[in-house]
């Protein structure tokens, strides 16, 4: 599929979408059936799982998931708790998407570690809001910004408070632009032991995806602002049928996650029917807008409102930028990122590194795209290997002290 195509369909569902996550009877849907993430991937592998829910201080119903080991042995020696955090149009199922000798969320769990796995808020196993529905505006009032300081914060609080011990995190793409913004706050990052990011973010001007490039170009993200769609959903009945032609035959749908993400040189296209049954989740517009303002300006800051609002919500006229020279140099960190990657590139990367005082340990695959590191048939020996490494040497050191 070509990517003027790709992009015109997906213009039309923007532009036209309902935002109804329900209606659709189609294959595509298998995560309406009832009950939580645990019943629908989780227990059904084999692993011990128990759902639970927390509140934002801003009121939203977040869901998350704890998973142990099978076997009973190591069930009983359990380890650290290791927090999982999606990117953007994911939600926990993420990490299980594929076997059980593959899939990060089951190879942490068997390695012993005390997983919980995060979902943000208008996700479908987050649980909505205390008083709003999905259906009002003010419900996808939030970009990543709140993701960070009120979702992530929360469900850190939440686990730490559980397990009362300090915790292990994990993101992916905007998991990682969350935790980076997240560990510049004190009262966060101390309850943080160490983090993993996995495509780490906090730059954006450097994307190479032609993909997305076009859509900033035609300023599409203030188009469906303007338009007052608050809500993409590509479960709606127009975004379902966008789907269904852009994914017709898993070639197709190859090419055109290719065009987003860059070239994926590992994952097993042939599932690709089974992860859309639960992928994507929705976003809202602002979020979207939000990333959009990082490609064009270059910047990691807070929520661009324009002047004079910015001097309502800030105190002045700019955002205040994420200073990540903030994140103390105690926080031992990792990154995993790839040559392929169109979202995450190589240079964004450096800039991050840059902005750091801490020297994160690195590991980078030449062929490994933005999806890889989430669905790569090799991610276990490739990737998940030398991220357990690290944590056990994080644990190792604390042992001493």
């Amino acid at each position: 599929m070509d990517h003027p195509r790709a992009l015109a369909a997906l213009i039309m569902f923007l532009l036209f979408s309902v935002g109804d996550f329900t209606a659709v009877p189609q294959l595509r849907r298998k995560s309406q059936v009832t009950g939580g993430l645990c019943a629908h991937l989780i227990q059904s592998a084999g692993f011990p799982c128990t759902e639970h829910q927390t509140k934002t201080k801003d009121g939203f119903l977040l869901g998350l998931q704890r998973v142990s080991s099978r076997s009973t042995i190591v069930r009983g020696e359990m380890g650290l708790p290791v927090l999982l955090i999606h990117g953007l149009f994911m939600a926990g199922d993420a990490w299980f998407m594929n076997s059980a000798s593959q899939s990060l969320g089951f190879i942490l769990a068997d390695q012993g570690f005390d997983v919980w796995v995060g979902n943000v808020r208008g996700t479908h196993w987050s649980h909505g809001h205390v008083s709003l529905s999905v259906k009002n505006k003010e419900f996808w009032d939030w970009s990543w910004q709140e993701l960070a300081l009120y979702d992530l914060a929360e469900m850190i609080r939440y686990v730490n408070k559980i397990t009362k011990a300090k915790i292990f995190v994990v993101g992916h793409s905007q998991g990682t632009i969350m935790s980076l913004a997240a560990f510049t706050k004190p009262d966060i990052v101390d309850m943080v032991k160490a983090a993993a990011l996995l495509c780490p973010i906090s730059y954006l001007d450097h994307i190479t995806s032609d993909f997305v490039l076009g859509l900033v170009k035609i300023r599409l993200d203030e188009v469906i602002l303007a338009l007052g769609i608050h809500q993409l959903n590509f479960k709606s009945n127009m975004g379902t049928q966008i789907m269904d032609m852009m994914c017709d035959g898993h070639i197709h749908c190859d090419i055109w996650l290719s065009a987003i993400t860059g070239k994926n040189c590992c994952f097993n296209d042939s599932r690709i029917d089974f992860y859309l049954e639960y992928e994507p989740h929705p976003s809202s517009s602002k979020n979207l807008h939000h990333l959009f303002q990082m490609i064009r300006k270059g910047s990691f800051a807070m929520y661009d409102y324009g002047m004079s609002k910015n001097l309502m919500r800030y105190n002045r006229p700019k955002p205040p930028v994420f200073d990540i020279s903030q994140i103390p140099t105690s926080l031992p960190l990792w990154m995993g990122y790839g040559g392929n990657d169109a979202l995450a590139d190589a240079i964004d990367v450096q800039h991050t590194l840059k902005g750091l005082k801490s020297k994160p340990d690195l590991l980078y695959i030449e062929e490994y795209g933005h999806i890889d590191f989430l669905l790569s048939t090799r991610a276990k020996t490739d990737v998940y290997d030398d991220m357990i490494r690290f944590f056990n040497s994080v644990q190792k050191v604390s042992s001493f002290k």
